[in-house]
């Protein structure tokens, strides 16, 4: 039995701490937060309810693999149901569509906005199928050690699609910007412009559109608490308010962790901490990194978050609700252009209260406002309100509904609170992009160069931005710490 140190608490970290423990291993989590989840926290006041971090729950097969791995059922720990439609997109008043769980409708929805556009969906989400199935199978359980990763029997024949964006792709074949939006919008999860993200990535359509948006009830976090416990019965020991303030390496071995100032010995770290914070942990000579290396890497966006009590139940919202009212691409050029405030920002809501009557007193409404931005941008108080105002009136013209009048409280959280409370680089909400010079073996590696028992997960790395993807990072990242006792 080895004793390993986990740094953070969030999906990757929680999941390397499961199949650490599953192996025989006395596995301790440290947290510098009051609760478990990292940037998946939530949020109470009042009896209503809010997710912080994630509230599109896809790729439900990945967490129902990852709970049968310890021979669970998902349903053992959380209930879920699939949203219908799985969310709305609106382009202005009385304009929207629905994203359905019924494939004819949604083809019905294309074809009407431009006619032949339903060949296409058809033949792009069967493209999108087989990618997600390569890799699932094969290419995202990967450690990104080499590029001969991304060469399988299922991929050899389309390696072009890494090398052509999946902009490209659809506007070859759609020329409607409403159907380019909804079909661009599902790789916006992997932290990136369009323009700059591998076709292959397409599998992100069929996550959205065939396996669905599914919602847990009771939150988001309750996924957290489920894999929380999931860990616990397992053996894992998890410290909250546990603020590690430096790895410890000894003749290029990391002995273990300080801790609220107290040193403690471990055989091996796993740091599912933000990755560049991993490495201010450590003395100069053992970082895989210097700040050069960051500077030059495409972050995926931060973003400016509302969580707002409502006193009556909303109309002509759904669950989810995209508002993609104003330029698309102007917007996207603030993030991975010049670097600023969107004038006209899109903006993403969520009403969980609308289908799941746990996340707000009776009668009321929890919404949850999100603006997409670049990380680094100066925050302010008068920033924040300035920008609430401006989507609460567009809500109120789109939506025909009086809001401002009705709210109880808010609570925002922005670009410096992603630094204080979970140590995000530049403020970064969701790691790094998926752009093709970051995919798999090109992101930061997993395993320390020089500290042979260090090794890193997340977001920041393999496979990526996104719960699912973060999960299968946590299990990589224990398999690579097993291999290393391994082969002593």
């Amino acid at each position: 039995m080895k004793k390993i140190a986990i740094i953070g608490s969030g999906f990757s970290s929680l999941s390397a701490a499961c199949y650490l423990a599953q192996a025989g291993n006395d596995v301790t989590i440290f947290e510098k937060n009051e609760a478990i989840g990292g940037r998946a926290s939530q949020f109470k006041k009042d009896g209503f309810c809010f997710d912080m971090g994630p509230t599109f729950y896809w790729m439900p097969d990945v967490f129902d693999r990852f709970f049968t791995d310890f021979n669970r059922k998902r349903s053992d720990y959380y209930e879920l149901s699939r949203l219908d439609p799985g969310y709305k997109v609106y382009f202005e008043k009385d304009d929207a569509i629905d994203i359905s769980v019924n494939l004819e409708m949604l083809y019905k929805a294309f074809e009407k906005e431009e006619p032949g556009s339903s060949k296409f969906l058809k033949k792009f989400l069967s493209m999108a199928e087989f990618n997600y199935n390569a890799a699932m199978d094969e290419v995202i359980y990967r450690p990104g050690k080499s590029p001969l990763e991304l060469v399988t029997f299922a991929t050899a024949s389309r390696l072009n699609q890494f090398v052509t964006s999946i902009s490209k792709t659809i506007r070859k074949n759609v020329t409607s910007e409403r159907l380019i939006k909804i079909l661009e919008f599902p790789v916006i999860f992997l932290g990136a412009k369009p323009q700059n993200i591998p076709t292959f990535y397409c599998f992100m359509n069929y996550a959205d559109m065939i396996l669905g948006t599914w919602h847990p009830k009771g939150g988001f976090y309750k996924v957290i608490e489920g894999i929380g416990k999931l860990a616990i019965e397992l053996g894992v020991q998890i410290k909250t308010n546990a603020s590690v303030q430096k790895i410890e390496v000894d003749k290029n071995k990391a002995t273990g962790l300080i801790v609220n100032k107290e040193f403690l010995a471990f055989d091996a770290i796993v740091s599912g901490a933000d990755y560049h914070h991993t490495e201010t942990l450590l003395d100069a000579p053992y970082k895989n990194y210097n700040e050069k290396y960051w500077e030059k890497k495409t972050f995926a966006p931060s973003a400016l978050l509302f969580f707002v009590g409502f006193n009556k139940k909303l109309k002509n919202l759904n669950h989810h609700t995209l508002f993609f009212d104003t330029d698309f691409d102007k917007h996207i050029d603030t993030i991975y252009g010049d670097p600023s405030w969107p004038k006209d920002p899109l903006f993403y809501t969520s009403f969980p209260s609308i289908t799941d009557n746990t996340m707000a007193p009776d009668g009321k409404e929890a919404g949850i406002f999100l603006i997409p931005l670049a990380p680094g941008l100066e925050d302010s108080n008068s920033i924040r309100e300035k920008y609430f105002n401006q989507i609460i009136k567009r809500i109120e013209k789109i939506t025909d509904q009086s809001l401002i009048d009705t709210i109880l409280f808010k609570k925002s959280f922005g670009v410096s609170d992603f630094v204080t409370d979970y140590n995000a680089y530049k403020g970064n909400a969701y790691g790094l992009a998926n752009t093709l010079m970051q995919t798999a073996f090109l992101k930061p590696k997993m395993e320390n160069k020089i500290v042979r028992n260090l090794v890193y997960t997340g977001q920041l790395t393999v496979p990526g931005p996104g719960v699912p993807t973060t999960i299968i990072s946590g299990k990589i990242a224990a398999d690579l710490t097993l291999k290393k006792f391994k082969n002593k």
